[in-house]
Protein backbone atom coordinates (compact mmCIF):
# COMPACT_ATOMS: atom_id res chain seq x y z
CA UNK A 1 0.00 0.00 0.00
CA UNK A 2 1.54 3.31 -1.09
CA UNK A 3 1.76 5.94 1.65
CA UNK A 4 0.47 9.34 0.57
CA UNK A 5 1.46 12.67 2.03
CA UNK A 6 -1.22 15.01 3.33
CA UNK A 7 -0.56 17.38 0.45
CA UNK A 8 -0.93 14.56 -2.10
CA UNK A 9 -4.28 13.63 -0.59
CA UNK A 10 -5.55 17.21 -0.66
CA UNK A 11 -4.39 17.71 -4.24
CA UNK A 12 -6.05 14.50 -5.42
CA UNK A 13 -9.33 15.29 -3.66
CA UNK A 14 -9.35 18.86 -5.01
CA UNK A 15 -8.71 17.67 -8.56
CA UNK A 16 -11.44 15.05 -8.28
CA UNK A 17 -14.10 17.48 -7.12
CA UNK A 18 -12.92 20.16 -9.50
CA UNK A 19 -13.44 17.74 -12.38
CA UNK A 20 -16.94 16.89 -11.14
CA UNK A 21 -18.09 20.47 -10.96
CA UNK A 22 -16.25 21.90 -13.98
CA UNK A 23 -19.00 21.08 -16.54
CA UNK A 24 -21.56 22.89 -14.39
CA UNK A 25 -19.26 25.87 -13.93
CA UNK A 26 -18.59 26.04 -17.66
CA UNK A 27 -22.33 25.93 -18.31
CA UNK A 28 -22.87 28.87 -15.96
CA UNK A 29 -20.04 30.79 -17.59
CA UNK A 30 -21.65 30.21 -21.00
CA UNK A 31 -24.25 32.77 -19.87
CA UNK A 32 -27.28 30.57 -20.05
CA UNK A 33 -26.48 28.69 -23.25
CA UNK A 34 -28.31 25.36 -23.43
CA UNK A 35 -25.90 22.49 -22.86
CA UNK A 36 -26.62 19.51 -25.12
CA UNK A 37 -23.39 17.55 -25.31
CA UNK A 38 -22.15 14.65 -23.22
CA UNK A 39 -20.04 17.03 -21.11
CA UNK A 40 -23.26 18.31 -19.53
CA UNK A 41 -23.84 14.94 -17.94
CA UNK A 42 -22.57 14.13 -14.50
CA UNK A 43 -20.09 11.26 -14.12
CA UNK A 44 -21.58 7.79 -14.30
CA UNK A 45 -22.28 6.26 -10.93
CA UNK A 46 -20.18 3.62 -9.27
CA UNK A 47 -20.77 0.29 -7.59
CA UNK A 48 -20.66 -0.58 -3.91
CA UNK A 49 -16.86 -0.42 -3.99
CA UNK A 50 -16.78 3.33 -4.64
CA UNK A 51 -20.16 4.24 -3.15
CA UNK A 52 -21.71 7.00 -5.25
CA UNK A 53 -22.26 10.19 -3.31
CA UNK A 54 -25.41 11.54 -4.95
CA UNK A 55 -28.20 10.72 -7.32
CA UNK A 56 -26.73 12.24 -10.48
CA UNK A 57 -29.63 11.60 -12.82
CA UNK A 58 -30.01 14.87 -14.72
CA UNK A 59 -33.20 16.87 -14.89
CA UNK A 60 -35.00 16.95 -18.22
CA UNK A 61 -33.81 19.71 -20.55
CA UNK A 62 -34.24 20.89 -24.12
CA UNK A 63 -31.86 18.24 -25.43
CA UNK A 64 -33.32 15.14 -23.88
CA UNK A 65 -36.88 13.85 -23.60
CA UNK A 66 -37.11 11.95 -20.32
CA UNK A 67 -40.89 11.62 -20.43
CA UNK A 68 -40.61 8.04 -21.64
CA UNK A 69 -38.05 7.14 -19.00
CA UNK A 70 -34.99 7.80 -21.13
CA UNK A 71 -31.73 8.60 -19.34
CA UNK A 72 -29.73 11.14 -21.33
CA UNK A 73 -26.52 10.46 -19.49
CA UNK A 74 -26.52 6.70 -19.50
CA UNK A 75 -26.75 4.35 -16.53
CA UNK A 76 -26.64 6.27 -13.24
CA UNK A 77 -27.90 3.46 -11.02
CA UNK A 78 -25.74 2.28 -8.13
CA UNK A 79 -25.77 -0.77 -5.89
CA UNK A 80 -25.35 1.45 -2.86
CA UNK A 81 -26.58 5.03 -3.10
CA UNK A 82 -25.28 7.12 -0.23
CA UNK A 83 -27.26 10.24 -0.97
CA UNK A 84 -30.37 11.23 -2.81
CA UNK A 85 -30.56 15.01 -2.56
CA UNK A 86 -34.35 15.11 -2.69
CA UNK A 87 -34.54 12.67 0.22
CA UNK A 88 -31.90 14.40 2.35
CA UNK A 89 -33.55 17.77 1.99
CA UNK A 90 -37.17 16.59 2.02
CA UNK A 91 -37.90 18.71 5.12
CA UNK A 92 -36.12 21.75 3.69
CA UNK A 93 -37.38 24.07 0.97
CA UNK A 94 -34.85 23.99 -1.88
CA UNK A 95 -37.35 24.96 -4.57
CA UNK A 96 -35.77 28.40 -4.98
CA UNK A 97 -32.26 27.02 -5.52
CA UNK A 98 -31.11 26.56 -9.13
CA UNK A 99 -29.77 23.28 -10.50
CA UNK A 100 -26.26 24.76 -10.44
CA UNK A 101 -26.56 24.51 -6.65
CA UNK A 102 -28.40 21.21 -6.21
CA UNK A 103 -26.61 19.32 -8.98
CA UNK A 104 -23.26 19.68 -7.24
CA UNK A 105 -24.40 18.85 -3.70
CA UNK A 106 -22.12 16.02 -2.62
CA UNK A 107 -23.38 15.17 0.84
CA UNK A 108 -24.43 12.49 3.31
CA UNK A 109 -26.85 14.49 5.43
CA UNK A 110 -28.57 17.80 5.95
CA UNK A 111 -26.61 19.63 8.67
CA UNK A 112 -28.77 22.73 8.51
CA UNK A 113 -31.79 20.62 9.45
CA UNK A 114 -30.12 19.28 12.62
CA UNK A 115 -28.33 22.44 13.71
CA UNK A 116 -31.36 24.48 14.81
CA UNK A 117 -29.92 27.69 13.43
CA UNK A 118 -31.21 30.90 14.94
CA UNK A 119 -31.68 34.39 13.44
CA UNK A 120 -28.56 36.51 13.70
CA UNK A 121 -26.10 33.64 14.04
CA UNK A 122 -22.84 33.38 12.10
CA UNK A 123 -22.55 29.97 10.47
CA UNK A 124 -19.41 28.42 8.98
CA UNK A 125 -19.65 25.58 6.45
CA UNK A 126 -16.52 23.41 6.15
CA UNK A 127 -16.17 22.30 2.53
CA UNK A 128 -19.03 24.39 1.18
CA UNK A 129 -18.91 23.13 -2.43
CA UNK A 130 -21.53 24.71 -4.67
CA UNK A 131 -23.09 26.39 -1.65
CA UNK A 132 -26.31 24.48 -0.92
CA UNK A 133 -25.93 24.35 2.85
CA UNK A 134 -24.65 27.92 3.03
CA UNK A 135 -27.68 29.18 1.12
CA UNK A 136 -30.06 27.21 3.34
CA UNK A 137 -28.24 28.42 6.46
CA UNK A 138 -28.37 32.02 5.22
CA UNK A 139 -32.15 31.81 4.97
CA UNK A 140 -32.37 30.41 8.50
CA UNK A 141 -30.15 33.04 10.16
CA UNK A 142 -31.75 35.89 8.23
CA UNK A 143 -30.30 39.24 7.15
CA UNK A 144 -28.80 39.91 10.59
CA UNK A 145 -26.85 36.66 10.41
CA UNK A 146 -24.25 35.39 8.01
CA UNK A 147 -23.13 32.17 6.35
CA UNK A 148 -19.46 31.65 5.46
CA UNK A 149 -18.36 28.81 3.21
CA UNK A 150 -14.76 27.57 3.01
CA UNK A 151 -13.58 25.28 0.22
CA UNK A 152 -10.14 24.46 -1.16
CA UNK A 153 -11.24 23.79 -4.75
CA UNK A 154 -11.09 26.74 -7.15
CA UNK A 155 -13.97 25.50 -9.28
CA UNK A 156 -16.23 25.08 -6.23
CA UNK A 157 -15.49 28.58 -4.96
CA UNK A 158 -16.08 30.09 -8.41
CA UNK A 159 -19.39 28.25 -8.85
CA UNK A 160 -20.59 29.06 -5.33
CA UNK A 161 -19.95 32.77 -5.86
CA UNK A 162 -21.79 32.70 -9.18
CA UNK A 163 -24.66 30.87 -7.50
CA UNK A 164 -24.78 33.54 -4.77
CA UNK A 165 -25.06 36.23 -7.42
CA UNK A 166 -27.71 34.25 -9.26
CA UNK A 167 -30.01 33.86 -6.26
CA UNK A 168 -29.20 37.27 -4.76
CA UNK A 169 -27.79 35.93 -1.49
CA UNK A 170 -26.33 38.96 0.28
CA UNK A 171 -25.48 37.40 3.65
CA UNK A 172 -23.28 34.64 2.23
CA UNK A 173 -19.52 34.71 1.69
CA UNK A 174 -17.28 32.06 0.15
CA UNK A 175 -13.59 31.91 1.06
CA UNK A 176 -10.83 29.86 -0.56
CA UNK A 177 -8.94 27.81 2.02
CA UNK A 178 -8.29 24.47 3.64
CA UNK A 179 -10.36 23.29 6.57
CA UNK A 180 -7.15 22.39 8.43
CA UNK A 181 -6.15 26.09 8.30
CA UNK A 182 -9.36 28.08 8.27
CA UNK A 183 -9.31 31.67 6.93
CA UNK A 184 -11.56 32.67 9.84
CA UNK A 185 -10.88 34.77 12.96
CA UNK A 186 -10.72 33.28 16.44
CA UNK A 187 -14.01 32.99 18.33
CA UNK A 188 -16.03 34.57 15.52
CA UNK A 189 -18.53 31.83 14.62
CA UNK A 190 -21.67 30.62 16.40
CA UNK A 191 -22.19 27.34 14.55
CA UNK A 192 -20.03 25.12 12.35
CA UNK A 193 -21.70 22.80 9.87
CA UNK A 194 -20.18 20.40 7.35
CA UNK A 195 -21.69 17.84 5.01
CA UNK A 196 -19.58 14.77 4.19
CA UNK A 197 -16.29 16.70 3.99
CA UNK A 198 -14.19 16.19 7.13
CA UNK A 199 -13.64 12.55 6.13
CA UNK A 200 -11.74 13.87 3.09
CA UNK A 201 -9.14 15.62 5.24
CA UNK A 202 -5.79 13.89 5.80
CA UNK A 203 -5.50 15.63 9.21
CA UNK A 204 -8.86 15.45 10.94
CA UNK A 205 -7.46 16.25 14.38
CA UNK A 206 -6.27 19.58 13.03
CA UNK A 207 -9.72 20.22 11.51
CA UNK A 208 -11.33 19.72 14.91
CA UNK A 209 -8.77 22.01 16.59
CA UNK A 210 -9.43 24.70 13.98
CA UNK A 211 -13.17 24.31 14.49
CA UNK A 212 -12.66 24.80 18.22
CA UNK A 213 -10.49 27.88 17.59
CA UNK A 214 -12.99 29.78 15.42
CA UNK A 215 -16.09 28.97 17.46
CA UNK A 216 -17.29 31.42 20.07
CA UNK A 217 -17.50 30.15 23.67
CA UNK A 218 -20.66 28.08 23.84
CA UNK A 219 -20.62 27.59 20.07
CA UNK A 220 -21.60 24.30 18.53
CA UNK A 221 -20.24 21.90 15.94
CA UNK A 222 -23.04 20.04 14.11
CA UNK A 223 -21.92 18.02 11.14
CA UNK A 224 -22.91 15.12 8.95
CA UNK A 225 -20.10 12.83 7.91
CA UNK A 226 -19.09 9.35 6.83
CA UNK A 227 -17.66 7.03 9.50
CA UNK A 228 -16.90 3.35 9.88
CA UNK A 229 -18.53 1.21 12.55
CA UNK A 230 -15.98 -1.58 12.00
CA UNK A 231 -12.40 -1.72 10.80
CA UNK A 232 -11.80 -0.34 7.31
CA UNK A 233 -11.51 -3.23 4.81
CA UNK A 234 -7.96 -3.82 3.60
CA UNK A 235 -8.98 -3.43 -0.06
CA UNK A 236 -10.16 0.10 0.70
CA UNK A 237 -7.16 1.47 2.59
CA UNK A 238 -4.82 3.70 0.62
CA UNK A 239 -6.99 3.84 -2.51
CA UNK A 240 -7.10 7.47 -3.60
CA UNK A 241 -10.25 7.01 -5.69
CA UNK A 242 -11.98 5.62 -2.61
CA UNK A 243 -10.57 8.45 -0.53
CA UNK A 244 -12.12 10.99 -2.88
CA UNK A 245 -15.28 8.86 -2.68
CA UNK A 246 -15.50 9.52 1.10
CA UNK A 247 -14.58 5.97 2.04
CA UNK A 248 -10.87 5.32 2.50
CA UNK A 249 -10.30 8.45 4.58
CA UNK A 250 -13.27 7.94 6.91
CA UNK A 251 -12.46 7.15 10.53
CA UNK A 252 -13.96 4.65 12.91
CA UNK A 253 -16.84 6.39 14.64
CA UNK A 254 -15.17 6.12 18.06
CA UNK A 255 -11.93 7.64 16.72
CA UNK A 256 -13.87 10.48 15.04
CA UNK A 257 -15.60 11.35 18.30
CA UNK A 258 -12.37 10.98 20.28
CA UNK A 259 -10.71 13.50 17.96
CA UNK A 260 -13.47 16.02 18.64
CA UNK A 261 -13.17 15.50 22.40
CA UNK A 262 -9.38 15.85 22.26
CA UNK A 263 -9.80 19.23 20.55
CA UNK A 264 -11.60 20.50 23.66
CA UNK A 265 -15.28 19.95 22.85
CA UNK A 266 -17.72 18.52 25.37
CA UNK A 267 -21.14 16.85 25.20
CA UNK A 268 -20.09 15.06 22.02
CA UNK A 269 -22.83 12.84 20.59
CA UNK A 270 -23.36 10.90 17.39
CA UNK A 271 -26.21 9.08 15.69
CA UNK A 272 -24.88 6.79 12.97
CA UNK A 273 -26.90 4.93 10.34
CA UNK A 274 -25.17 2.17 8.41
CA UNK A 275 -25.62 1.86 4.66
CA UNK A 276 -27.01 -1.44 3.37
CA UNK A 277 -24.16 -3.55 1.97
CA UNK A 278 -21.74 -0.84 3.08
CA UNK A 279 -19.57 -3.24 5.08
CA UNK A 280 -19.72 -1.03 8.17
CA UNK A 281 -19.87 2.33 6.42
CA UNK A 282 -22.29 4.76 8.06
CA UNK A 283 -23.60 8.32 7.92
CA UNK A 284 -23.22 10.05 11.29
CA UNK A 285 -24.95 13.14 12.63
CA UNK A 286 -22.48 14.57 15.15
CA UNK A 287 -23.06 17.33 17.70
CA UNK A 288 -20.49 18.90 20.04
CA UNK A 289 -20.12 22.12 22.05
CA UNK A 290 -17.30 24.48 22.91
CA UNK A 291 -17.29 25.31 26.63
CA UNK A 292 -18.49 28.77 27.62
Amino acid sequence: MTERTAEEVREFVSRSYGARVRPVLEQVEAEGAVCCGPDCCAPASNTVETLQLIDLTPAADACCDTSAGADCCGDTSSEVEIVNIARLYQETDISDLPSTVTDVAFGCGNPTAISALQPGEVVLDLGSGGGIDCFLAAKMVGPEGKAIGVDMTDEMIALARKNADKIGATNVEFRKGEIETLPVDDASVDVIISNCVINLSPDKSRVFREAFRVLKPGGRLQVSDIVWTQDVPEDVKGDMEKWAGCIAGALLERDYLAGITAAGFHDVTSVASEYPKGRGLASAAVVAFKPR
